[in-house]
């Protein structure tokens, strides 16, 4: 039944994502999922503006998961946009654009919202047990953190400190110089008192990465053990060794010896810098002796809405 058939489209400031699921009693089936690189905040996002270019390719983008999503008759469709769409003082335009020439609704959330369907995406997974657990999405625009366990979120903030922010801000050699990290650090340093202050507060024991990074990190490690990850699963580890072998690799590689290491691919070559440099930030206020990574994030929140509540809202 097309009825119990839904699509989430999560607009990132980097990656556009299709996700196609058969909703069941407590859980979904996967039908479809694509990621495409769309990068809506290159070349803008430091002016809040979505380019005409950025533009372009998120409408080619938009119409070809229209297309699927006809091809699966499915009508519950679910849109949400992030950081660079509800920075952008074109984002009300663009979004009109889209429910014009498209058809879809499309929900411009906030940062709250947004740390909160990441962390019911996490949840929904299973990994997260009564011990208390900081978890970490990295996106283009913002980067979310939650402080929770699997009963509830203790504490959420979303910083617009995302990777393509932060390469706007900053002017990097490549390969990245001490010099160059080291203001990185500083530049944390002051945009995430608050969230040192929640670590030092709930004192989380555990690190949970959402989806994009922490996906190409652990695909790195598998590859460097030889080991094939399993597409069945929705979550693995990443030992803080290998995670610190893996950092001091990529600040010494220039981009493209970056890109020739196995597991990493196009899309995350340029943004995984300041993302690892950011990951290790964090990890310098808590001890933690591996890195849960979640393929659950903000798309997967949002299913576990519509399975636990099972209310549905059709969108032509």
């Amino acid at each position: 039944m097309t009825d119990n058939k839904a699509a989430v489209i999560d607009l990132g400031t980097n990656t556009f994502h299709l996700l196609m699921v058969e909703l069941s009693e407590g859980g979904f089936e996967l039908i479809f999922k694509e990621k495409i690189p769309v990068k809506i905040g290159q070349g803008g996002i430091s002016k809040d503006i979505i380019t005409a270019d950025a533009q372009k390719r998120a409408f080619h983008t938009i119409n070809h998961f229209k297309e699927l999503i006809k091809g699966e008759k499915i009508t519950q469709v679910y849109v949400f946009a992030t950081s660079a769409v509800r920075n952008a003082m074109n984002g009300a335009e663009f979004v009109q654009k889209i429910q014009k020439d498209y058809g879809l609704k499309v929900n411009v959330i906030n940062g709250d919202h947004e740390a909160q369907l990441i962390y019911e995406g996490i949840r929904f997974s299973g990994i997260l047990n009564s011990s208390t657990a900081l978890m970490l999405d990295i996106g283009g625009g913002s980067v979310e953190f939650i402080i929770g366990n699997n009963k509830e979120a203790l504490w959420k903030q979303s910083f617009e400190i995302g990777g393509q922010r932060l390469l706007d801000l900053f002017a990097y050699h490549d390969p990245i110089l001490p010099g160059e990290v080291s203001n990185l650090m500083g530049y944390f340093d002051k945009q995430l008192l608050p969230l040192v202050a929640a670590i030092q507060k709930y004192k989380p024991i555990e690190f949970v990465g959402a989806s994009g990074t922490f996906d190409t990190l652990t695909d790195m490690y598998y590859a460097s053990v030889h080991s094939p990850k399993l597409k069945d699963k929705n979550n693995f580890v990443l030992p803080r060794t290998e995670f610190e072998r893996i950092l001091q690799k990529l600040l010494q590689l220039n981009r493209a010896e970056r890109l020739a290491i196995p597991g990493m691919i196009p899309m995350r070559v340029d943004m995984i810098v300041v993302a690892v440099c950011l990951i290790e930030y964090v990890l310098r206020h808590f001890d933690t002796r591996e890195l849960i990574c979640s393929t659950y994030a903000l798309k997967e929140g949002v299913i576990a809405e519509l399975v636990h509540s099972r209310e549905t809202v059709t969108v032509s």
